[in-house]
């Protein structure tokens, strides 16, 4: 297990995203479990930004959800909209 210990949010998103790309450079076709909420989102702004610079390609990796929102009804808030745009971000 890797244990990295940052000052702040923003160094533990810059450092977690310096991980998984050195992952999917390594291995393009990886599986990756993504975690939801508002924690990654700092995370995933980085990955974004490593994308639309051209630095990382995730266009063979596969992503899934590590968290299950079985049984919310249609008419839940949208409070993973999010999720949305991972999945957009993810078919670039």
């Amino acid at each position: 297990m890797l244990v990295v210990i940052k000052k702040n949010y923003e160094e533990v998103s810059s450092e977690a995203a310096r991980i998984i790309a050195g992952a999917v450079r390594s291995d393009p076709t990886i599986v990756l479990g993504l975690a939801t909420g508002s924690t990654p989102l700092g995370l995933y702004k980085e990955l974004i930004a490593l994308h639309r610079a051209g630095d990382l390609d995730f266009s063979q990796a596969t992503s899934f959800n590590l968290d299950e929102y079985l049984g919310l009804p249609a008419s839940h808030p949208p409070e993973f909209s999010f999720l949305h745009e991972a999945e957009l971000f993810f078919r670039m």
